[in-house]
């Protein structure tokens, strides 16, 4: 099992953790509100952790165009 972060907006694989080798703590996940690990933080059947942020090529993106931030999957 696997802890991967994706980019919400464009779906690009960021980074992968093997869940053996590093904790949520180490990651900083543990500091996270309940409502905030509900909105980026979800498991899949396979038992994976995904982690859904914002890339850097996105996060530019949105700061040049913040209307972007309206549209469900502005960068997909």
């Amino acid at each position: 099992m696997s802890i991967r972060y994706t980019c919400r907006c464009c779906g690009m694989k960021i980074a992968e953790f093997a869940e053996s080798q590093v904790s949520e703590a180490q990651l900083g996940l543990d500091s996270l509100t309940d409502e905030d690990r509900a909105l980026i933080i979800s498991r899949e059947e396979s038992g994976d952790t995904i982690v859904r942020i914002t890339c850097d090529f996105c996060r530019e993106a949105l700061n040049w165009n913040p209307e972007l931030s309206l549209v469900g999957n502005p960068l997909q």
